[in-house]
């Protein structure tokens, strides 16, 4: 405890988020140190403790899939105690909150690692479907700090989750909505606890600027953070995440942040307190920043050395070579490979329909880091394009489904006044990049016309040369958030669900490549954007 005198004390909370596995500075597309990860976090974290010892050390969620370190424990290993527990453990968190990607492996890996983690997993709206109590465990932890301070933590997580994710690996569970789960905890801890501080730790960001109050994406509930803090009493506090996005400041009273991904920063919120005139204490301050891994003088070499034996079994899983490509499947520069047919995408999109039988099939170039294959491929190759752990679903579609999907696709573009060209619209860019809500399709022929207004760009929709019927029925192959209707294909969501395969696409595609040792680049040219 900091304290300036016996009647003034200072409280420090510490939160992670979106930390998808990277524990080690490293991107895992190629060699060299990277300003991200854990280990350089770590070091910030023990220089807070030594200024500060009343600190609450929290993560946000989303810590268990996103990197090949933890696909290959979760694929391979499963060995041990989870690495997110254990580094959980080493680093003394306090708490821990759900995030979306956290049941993509299943409720079994989940729960080894929730069962190993000394500190709780925070979850007020994470639901058992028939008790409608919490699934595991504690909603909210009160901290007793020194001075007698009293610190409240509740968990929520965005109930968006079933709009992604596949049902095997959230069978039994309810996701209550985050707002109004927000709002009746807080009331209840207010009430019942009395603490000195709430902080609402929250795996969701905000749907508004916080600065303007403007819409910045489709109000689908999917995001709350500044309802949150508009109409949420008794919030000190509120710690976001899932959005990727570096924010910090107050609104409406609260103190917010967000650390962006990958352990590229660590939010830092200080709490100063006053001694009241009944003896209690009361916030007299806030302040909210973020403090980012580059300034870390180095990663912490006890949490290298804890995973180095996993981190070396991953990294020479990721170099064994699987195959190789015969013609030019690189992508030099994915916004061209995203304006016509392109060799990459017609072989992910190939693979889905094989894989499935379906005779129609849309994928993404996930982010703009996506290089395609070069001559020899590797696993790493395919983990570094293909980033998500997504299965395949084939659902039935009708001919005006698929051109209003096509209508939302054509959303990704728009002109630039400027230049006369074309430019990634700022809906897609912000709050976060979102390459992976544009999908390419195969098994039709197509043409978007930027020039024309949203929802009349599709001027061009045939298949086998002939127009395509809006009323018959068509078999398509996507994977598994698409199928949910994630981005906002609302014209997918709920639509019958024809058969499902449920392997990774990452290990349909090195099995595809595995087989075969050589595949072929080809491209239809079945569809372009013009402009």
């Amino acid at each position: 405890m900091s304290l300036s005198h016996s009647e003034k004390a200072i409280v420090t909370i510490l939160e992670t988020s979106d930390l998808h596995g990277h524990f080690y500075p490293t991107d895992y597309r190629g060699p060299g140190d990277k300003p991200l990860g854990l280990a350089k976090l770590a070091t910030i974290i023990q220089k807070e403790r030594s200024r500060n010892p009343a600190l609450l050390l929290l993560d946000n969620g989303d810590l268990l899939q996103g990197t090949p370190f933890m696909y290959h424990y979760a694929k391979y290993d499963r060995s041990g105690v989870h690495p997110a527990a254990r580094a959980l453990n080493a680093l003394r968190y306090d708490a821990a909150v759900f995030g979306n990607h956290e049941f993509n492996y299943g409720l079994e890996l989940l729960t080894n690692a929730v069962e190993n983690s000394v500190c709780p997993w925070l979850s007020a709206n994470i639901l058992h479907a028939d008790s409608r109590q919490p699934a595991f465990g504690l909603p909210y932890r009160v901290f007793e700090m020194p001075e007698g301070i009293r610190i409240a933590v509740l968990g929520v997580t965005t109930h968006y989750i079933p709009n992604w994710e596949d049902p095997a690996n959230i069978q039994g569970l309810a996701f209550e909505d985050a707002l109004g789960a927000a709002r009746r905890w807080v009331a209840s801890i207010r009430e019942m606890e009395q603490p000195d501080a709430v902080v609402v730790c929250y795996h969701g960001g905000f749907e508004r600027d916080p600065a303007t109050g403007e819409a910045t994406e489709p109000l689908t509930g999917e995001n709350q953070g500044y309802e949150m803090c508009m109409s949420v009493e008794g919030i000190d506090v509120l710690l976001t995440g899932h959005q990727h996005r570096l924010l910090a400041g107050e609104l409406n009273g609260v103190a917010f942040a967000q650390p962006g991904s990958a352990g590229a920063a660590i939010a830092k919120i200080q709490l100063e307190f006053e001694r009241t005139s009944a003896g209690g204490w009361s916030i007299s301050r806030k302040t909210a920043g973020l403090l980012l891994a580059e300034e870390a003088p180095h990663a912490d070499g006890a949490l290298l050395a804890m995973f180095a034996d996993q981190e070396r079994c991953t990294q020479a899983w990721l170099d064994q070579p699987i195959g190789m490509a015969e013609g030019d499947m690189t992508i030099s520069e994915p916004f061209a490979a995203r304006q016509a047919d392109h060799a990459f995408t017609e072989f992910v999109n190939r693979v889905q329909m094989e894989a499935t039988g379906a005779s129609i099939s849309c994928a993404a170039i996930f982010t703009n880091e996506a290089r395609g294959f070069s001559e020899d491929i590797t696993m790493r190759d395919v983990v570094s394009n293909y980033i998500y752990p997504n299965t395949l679903k084939v659902v039935r579609l009708s001919g005006r489904d698929i051109r209003e999907a096509l209508e939302q696709c054509a959303r990704y573009f728009t002109r630039d006044e400027q230049t006369g060209g074309l430019r990634v619209s700022a809906s897609y860019m912000e709050p976060k990049p979102q390459h992976y809500n544009y999908d390419m399709w195969e098994g039709i022929e197509y043409e978007l016309d930027i020039s024309k207004p949203e929802g009349r760009r599709v001027t061009r929709l045939e298949r086998n040369g002939e127009p395509l019927d809006p009323e018959a029925t068509y078999e398509v192959v996507m994977n598994s958030y698409r199928a949910g209707g994630g981005g906002n294909f609302d014209m997918i969501k709920d639509k019958p669900v024809v058969r499902e395969i449920p392997t990774d696409m990452t290990e349909i595609l090195a099995d595809y490549i595995l087989q075969r040792r050589v595949i072929r680049a080809a491209c239809d040219h079945n569809w372009r954007v013009v402009y």
